[in-house]
C-alpha cells in the first residue's frame, strides 16, 4: 500500500536523497522502518534528521539520543538541529505550535540546501490529515484550508513530502509492536489546552461515537477532493495573471477595446480566485472578507477598500491597483541596465548599491555554500545588470520548478518599495542571478573550473 502510494504521488525515484524527519514518536519512527524496508525497492538514499524544540528539558535531550542511536543501529547518517522555540514564541508572538514548526521548517530547509537533498520525508498520518482538515474548517477556510496536508510541499530549499498520509496510527503502532521496535511517547501531546489535542483526543471520537463512525475517511476524501480543486484553480488563476498583470500593484481587469473580455465578464468563483492570487502575489494576507471587499471594489460597486497593513485597493478606468501611504509608484525612470565586467563591478544609484563580480578558483569554490556560484566558462567578458522588471521568471538552484520572480521576491518578503530596483543579472538574455536567491539552476557551478561569486555592496 505504501510504496503504490509513493509511485503514484511520485514522490521519490531511484537514486534519490531522502531524509527522514524522526522526532521519536511512533509516526517518524514507523516512517523510517517502512522505508528502510523498501529502500532496495525505491533505490533511494536514506538519512535521518532530528529536531530538538528544547520545550520539555531532559525528555527532548532523551528524543534527540534515541533517534540518533536508532539512525546508528540502522547504519544512516544523523543530522541534529535545536533551538529554543519558548523564547522564539515570546519573541515573535507566536504560538508555541506555530513557533515550533517555524523554525523546524527553516532548519531543514538549510540542511536540503547544505546536504543537497531531494527530499525530506514526514510522518503525517491519515489522522493528521483529518484532524488537519476538521480544525480548518473550524477557523474557517476554503477550498485552500479544506486540501489539508498534501502528498508534496516545495517550500525554498526542501521538498517535504509525506507518504504515510493514507496509513492510520492504529496501523503504525501495530506495525512497531509486529518489530519490537521502541518509540518515545511526547508527554506533551496529552496536555489538553492545546487545541489540536483536544481535537485528537475529545472532538474527534465524539463524532465518531454519536455522529458518523467514518468521520475520519470523510475528512480524507475531502482534503483530496479539495487538493484536486485547488491546484486546477490555481493554476488558472496564474495563467490569467501572466496575461493581465502588466506592472507591479496594477491588474487589468477590462478591455475597453474591441469585444468584451477582461476579468469582469468572468464568473463570480473565478473573480475571487484571481483576486485573492494577486493579493497574495503582493505578499498579502487576505481572509475571504477582504478578498470579497476587493472583488467588490473592482466590480464598481464600491469606490475603495482598505487592507491589512496600510494598504488600498481602488478601480482607476480598466484597472484595479493596490497602494501603500509608504510605497512610491512604479515609475519608468527607476529602470536601469548596466554592464558588469567579469571580473568587476558596476554601480547602481537607482537601487543605492554596487554589484561585484568575483572569480573564484575551482579550489576554493569547492569550500562555498551550494548554489552561490556561477560557472564561469558559461559566460563572456560581461553580465547585463538591470532592475526586476513584470513578466520575469526565474529558477533558483535546488527548487523545484520556475516561477514568476514577482511571486518570488514576495515570498522572500521583499519590502514592496524595493521590488521595482531589485537588482537582477542576464546572460543572452536569461536570468543567470537574482540578489537575495541562489544562483540559477541552469548556470550554477558544476564542480570543475573556476566559477563566479557576484554579491552586492
Amino acid at each position: 500500500m505504501l510504496l503504490r502510494y509513493i509511485r503514484e504521488k511520485r514522490l521519490m525515484r531511484a537514486g534519490d536523497r531522502v531524509c527522514v524527519a524522526v522526532s521519536g514518536g511512533a509516526d517518524s519512527v514507523a516512517l523510517l522502518r517502512l522505508l528502510l524496508a523498501l529502500r532496495s525497492e525505491l533505490g533511494v538514499v536514506l538519512a535521518v534528521a532530528h529536531f530538538n524544540h528544547q520545550l520539555r528539558a531532559g525528555e527532548s535531550d532523551a528524543d534527540e539520543a534515541f533517534v540518533a542511536d536508532l539512525a546508528r543501529q540502522h547504519g544512516l547518517e544523523f543530522f541534529a538541529g535545536r533551538a529554543n522555540v519558548r523564547e522564539h514564541a515570546g519573541l515573535h508572538k507566536l504560538s508555541i505550535e506555530a513557533a515550533a514548526r517555524e523554525l523546524r521548517y527553516r532548519w531543514l530547509d538549510g540542511l536540503a540546501e547544505q546536504q543537497r537533498l531531494d527530499s525530506v520525508a514526514t510522518a503525517h498520518t491519515f489522522d493528521d490529515q483529518a484532524e488537519t482538515v476538521l480544525l480548518k474548517f473550524l477557523r474557517g477556510a476554503g477550498t485552500k484550508g479544506l486540501s489539508g496536508v498534501h502528498p508534496e510541499l516545495r517550500r525554498r530549499q526542501a521538498r517535504i513530502i509525506r507518504p504515510l498520509l493514507t496509513i492510520r496510527r492504529e496501523d503504525v503502532v501495530q506495525y512497531l509492536r509486529s518489530l519490537g521496535q521502541s518509540w518515545r511517547e511526547d508527554t506533551s501531546n496529552l496536555d489538553r489546552h492545546l487545541l489540536r489535542n483536544r481535537m485528537r483526543h475529545e472532538l474527534l471520537p465524539l463524532l465518531e461515537r454519536d455522529y458518523n463512525p467514518n468521520v475520519r475517511q470523510l475528512l480524507n476524501e475531502t482534503a483530496e477532493i479539495a487538493q484536486a480543486e485547488e491546484e486546477y484553480w490555481q493554476m488558472k488563476a496564474r495563467s490569467y495573471l501572466d496575461v493581465w498583470h502588466e506592472e507591479p500593484g496594477r491588474l487589468r481587469v477590462h478591455d475597453s477595446v474591441g469585444a468584451p473580455a477582461g476579468l469582469l465578464v468572468e464568473p463570480v468563483a473565478f473573480q475571487r480566485r484571481v483576486v485573492k492570487c494577486f493579493l497574495e502575489g503582493r505578499g498579502l494576507p487576505a481572509d475571504f472578507q477582504h478578498f470579497e471587499m476587493v472583488r467588490r471594489c473592482m466590480n464598481g460597486e464600491i469606490p475603495k477598500v482598505g487592507l491589512p497593513g496600510g494598504w488600498q485597493a481602488r478601480r482607476e478606468g480598466d484597472w484595479l491597483e493596490l497602494s501603500h501611504p509608504s510605497e512610491p509608484a512604479f515609475r519608468p525612470s527607476e529602470e536601469y541596465e548596466k554592464l558588469l565586467p567579469l571580473p568587476g563591478a558596476c554601480v547602481i544609484p537607482e537601487a543605492h548599491l554596487t554589484v561585484r563580480a568575483t572569480v573564484v578558483p575551482a579550489e576554493a569554490a569547492r569550500n562555498e555554500p551550494p548554489g552561490s556560484l556561477l560557472e564561469f566558462e558559461r559566460f563572456g567578458e560581461s553580465l547585463t545588470i538591470r532592475n526586476w522588471r513584470p513578466g520575469d521568471r526565474f529558477w533558483p538552484a535546488h527548487s523545484g520548478s520556475e516561477e514568476k520572480l514577482k511571486r518570488l521576491l514576495a515570498e522572500l518578503r521583499v519590502p514592496a518599495e524595493q521590488r521595482p530596483t531589485w537588482p537582477v543579472a542576464l546572460s543572452a538574455g536569461q536570468i543567470v542571478w537574482v540578489r537575495g536567491f541562489p544562483v540559477a539552476r541552469a548556470f550554477a557551478w558544476s564542480g570543475a573550473g573556476d566559477a563566479v561569486r557576484i554579491e552586492t555592496l
